[in-house]
């Protein structure tokens, strides 16, 4: 999966100000829906919740990758938010969290789903984009911190 066809403008969100997991994992879900006619803000956020409940999505550094399986949804849906400042996102670091990669899948795309997982994650243990993304005063920049990279 290219990062570069999951991202977009219509669902990045820079310097978002947030204080709790839920209400990030909210804002999330709220972007999802507004962007997506497939996807229900109530059914993105219980997706999102539900996965959290096995374990925290806080991948360390600072990052965090929720995921959900929604039914009915064609495409993968990501969504791209940092907060300033960060927050408390019971990481397996125990570091508060301001860049969130998420991504809604479709139920019956498992190994599409790891797949995506992967490659953000990997793109993301790049510690230069990771800095680029932290520094990004627009949401322009954190798309191109994401996805100048990809073509490399």
């Amino acid at each position: 999966m290219n990062i570069q066809a999951l991202v977009s403008l219509d669902r990045t969100e820079c310097a978002v100000q947030c204080n709790s997991k839920k209400r990030i994992l909210e804002i999330i879900s709220d972007i999802a829906a507004e962007t997506n006619a497939e996807i229900q803000k109530e059914d993105a956020l219980n997706a999102l919740l539900s996965r959290e409940k096995m374990g925290s999505t806080g991948i360390g550094n600072g990052i965090a990758l929720p995921h959900g399986r929604l039914a009915n949804l064609s495409n993968v849906t990501a969504v791209v938010v940092t907060t300033n400042p960060a927050i408390a996102f019971d990481a397996i670091d125990d570091k508060p969290v301001d860049i969130f990669f998420a991504i809604l899948v479709p139920e019956n795309q498992t190994e599409g789903h790891l797949q995506t997982l992967a490659t953000i994650a990997g793109k993301l243990s790049q510690k230069s984009i990771v800095k680029t993304i932290r520094n990004a005063e627009s949401k322009e920049q954190v798309i191109a911190a994401l996805c100048d990279e990809a073509a490399q």
